[in-house]
């Protein structure tokens, strides 16, 4: 699939990535805001619903969801 080549175009990927690792592990948008608390994310279901709805997701909250969904070995052209 190759690399993205916008900016609009990463976020909508790092989007569907982060909904298709929460399907598959389970993990309600509500879960996954208590588990960001943890590690100083101030987050709600809301929040985390408008994050992935608008494709907007920072890099940080990327990767703290990652890190609390315990992925391990992903490859950027996955995203």
């Amino acid at each position: 699939m190759g690399f993205a080549k916008t900016e609009k175009e990463w976020g909508e990927r790092a989007a569907r990535f982060l909904k298709a690792e929460l399907k598959r592990a389970n993990v309600t948008y509500e879960q996954l805001a208590e588990r960001l608390k943890e590690h100083g994310f101030v987050e709600t279901k809301a929040s985390v619903a408008n994050k992935l709805a608008r494709a907007t997701v920072s890099a940080a909250f990327l990767l703290a969801a990652i890190a609390v969904l315990g992925l391990t070995g992903i490859d950027l052209e996955d995203i």
